[in-house]
């Protein structure tokens, strides 16, 4: 008697409309509004918004409120649920396609990251990318209205054996004219008043000190720069497009 058969899993039946997956490719670079999401794929918005309502549902996508002006809405792609999700689409293949390869070691590479008060985002973004890429990524932040270093974002990055007690908070314009492989905005604001150019991507993470600012929002920020700078890692061996940062 023949094995049984199933239908292809959840991953593949997402992936497998073309405009589902363009809407996937561009998420995987960077966070984006619908209306950058129309533009990009060249799609009616209407349809746009129909296949981003199926990969909200199917949790490979997820949606969190611009902490600048809280009217946009900025689309991103869950790397860790993709990740598990084409793993177990391999192994419904064969058993030997479940897990992922090893990423291969990281090239030589220069990366800006920035937020608002460059005092635990882009600081965060700055040593985890440092240290998780064995010094191989050269890495700075900076924020367009500097301030101290938060307390909190010592103490969350401490848990992890890195000392963020030799860094300092930037001013964007003091990297003005800096050649970078990528320049990451961890903030809406900074995102919204920063100049688009091909090396700037965009990943939306609230700021842990607004609201209560407890030890938590920063645990949950320092765990989800983590995950991020770990797949941003993973393809850093791309060609890299070398950026100009200017002044703002």
């Amino acid at each position: 008697m023949a094995g049984t058969r199933s239908g292809p899993p959840p991953f593949a039946r997402m992936a497998a409309d073309p405009l589902r997956w363009q809407l996937l490719q561009e998420l995987a670079r960077s966070d984006r509004r619908v209306r950058e999401l129309v533009a990009l794929v060249g799609r009616p918005q209407n349809l746009v918004s129909y296949h981003l309502k199926q990969l909200r549902a199917s949790g490979l996508v997820a949606t969190r409120r611009s902490s600048f002006d809280g009217r946009d809405t900025y689309y991103r792609l869950d790397l860790a649920r993709c990740a598990e999700s084409l793993a177990a689409a391999g192994a419904a293949l064969h058993p030997g396609l479940g897990g992922r390869a090893p990423a291969g070691e990281p090239p030589p590479c220069s990366v800006l990251f920035l937020c608002t008060g460059n005092s635990a985002r882009s600081q965060v973004a700055e040593a985890l990318a440092r240290t998780r890429s064995g010094g191989r990524i050269a890495a700075a932040s900076a924020g367009s209205r500097p301030k101290p270093l938060h307390p909190y974002a010592e103490q969350v990055m401490a848990a992890r054996g890195i000392d963020l007690a030799g860094q300092r908070p930037k001013h964007l314009d003091e990297f003005a004219g800096r050649r970078f492989c990528s320049v990451i905005t961890l903030c809406d604001r900074v995102r919204e008043i920063c100049p688009e150019h091909p090396a700037h991507l965009h990943w939306s993470i609230p700021d842990p000190a607004a609201g209560d600012g407890g030890l938590q929002a920063f645990e949950s920020m320092a765990a989800e720069l983590d995950t991020r700078i770990g797949f941003w890692l993973a393809a850093a061996g791309a060609a890299p497009v070398h950026a100009h940062v200017q002044e703002v």
